[in-house]
């Protein structure tokens, strides 16, 4: 009877509020002293970091978008993982969570329109019983993000301050923080894309063809449009870290022609 008592008080016991892991976070995340705002100093990678708990299925992650930052193609990246950031040597991980941190470890996460991820938006994202990774902006309708979760094991939130997401912060998803108004999610059908199949986008964007590779390396998984920008703001194959001396589209390969 005793024990009983005890589960059923523990099972009633608040969690923890939700902050960012101290520790654990990518080589240009920058955090507040309460662990609750995350900025990314430069460049637009290395800004993975975790929740400092695991996340119970069906509970909600909160954040607000703090800043944007121009001239990047992408933005917030969220999700969960099976890996424990209190076992993870910052130095270790991977500039991106998607690809590279899925590839390396559990981790299932997902990529948020662009427009949905604006200044002052606030962002809630959960995973159900059933594998289902969920997220909702503002007062916007429920959006289905990733049906292939593991829920089996404990589960920590992560998120990637990416691309246009400068700075996030951490919020109590139990207030009325939401604003009331859905922000627009800006058309694409005045710029028309080539039709990109599964596995030939860019890694950076994950919306334009991977049309340019870098040399001397020679990795070929980014847009023209986000390879200038890496060659622009650090000229370091993001990929193996290499430096770059030139980049050019994958078609001049033939005709050995660079830019």
């Amino acid at each position: 009877m005793g024990a009983h008592l005890c589960s059923k008080a523990s099972a009633e016991a608040p969690r923890e509020a939700l902050r960012f892991h101290e520790d654990a976070k990518g080589a240009q995340v920058h955090l507040d002293a309460r662990g609750c705002t995350a900025c990314r100093r430069a460049t637009f990678y290395d800004g993975i970091v975790f929740s400092q708990r695991p996340v119970a299925p069906g509970e909600r992650v909160a954040l607000r978008v703090l800043r944007q930052e121009g001239g990047w193609c992408g933005g917030l990246r969220v999700g969960f993982t099976r890996l424990d950031p209190a076992r993870v040597s910052a130095p270790s991980l991977p500039p991106f969570v998607c690809p590279d941190l899925e590839e390396q470890s559990p981790t299932w996460a997902a990529v948020l329109p662009e427009g949905c991820v604006l200044p002052g938006n606030v962002v809630c994202f959960w995973v159900n019983r059933r594998g289902r990774l969920f997220a909702k902006v503002n007062a916007g309708r429920r959006l289905l993000l990733r049906k292939d979760v593991l829920v089996g094991a404990p589960l920590w939130a992560v998120m990637d301050v990416y691309g246009t997401t400068k700075a996030i912060q951490l919020l109590d998803p139990t207030a009325s923080l939401c604003p009331t108004a859905m922000p627009a999610v800006p058309s694409e059908e005045a710029v028309p894309e080539p039709e990109v199949t599964q596995g030939d986008e860019c890694i950076i964007c994950f919306h334009h063809a991977a049309d340019t590779y870098l040399d001397p390396c020679g990795h070929s998984h980014f847009c023209s449009s986000c390879a200038q920008r890496i060659f622009r703001d650090t000229a370091t194959c993001p990929v193996c870290r290499w430096q770059i001396q030139a980049i050019a589209t994958v078609w001049s390969l033939r005709t050995g022609e660079g830019s």
